[in-house]
């Protein structure tokens, strides 16, 4: 069963640029140890009624907005295998992926990884 890790943060959109190169990079070094897909993509429609907007869930500050992300897997244990690789690749030492995680808050981050229910 396919996994899926996802997150939720908010970026100040003068850094929206800056952090869709870091993140092409990043992409790419997932993608070579063997994640299925990556889609990082920034807010466009946030004001939402009826349910727990982006915004409020990351406690947006004016001047930002909101990335919502996901990486997919053939399942859990390969979403293991591909993140100890890709933690251990010198690709992500690089000291500007370093300068771009001071680009957004990490403590109003959102992460988990997922089962997926259904794969249409």
């Amino acid at each position: 069963m396919r996994y899926v890790d996802g997150y939720v943060l908010p970026i100040p959109k003068k850094h929206l640029q800056a952090y869709r190169r870091i993140a092409q990079k990043a992409g790419k070094v997932w993608r070579k140890h063997g994640a299925l897909d990556y889609k990082e993509c920034a807010g466009d429609d946030l004001n939402v009624k009826m349910v727990l907007p982006f915004p409020r869930l990351v406690k947006l500050k004016r001047g930002e907005t909101v990335v919502f992300a996901y990486i997919v897997f053939k399942s859990r244990a390969h979403r293991d295998r591909v993140n100890a690789k890709v933690m251990k690749d010198p690709a992500m030492n690089d000291p500007k992926l370093k300068e771009a995680a001071k680009a957004f808050d990490m403590k109003r981050m959102a992460y988990g990884g997922f089962k997926v229910l259904v794969d249409a």
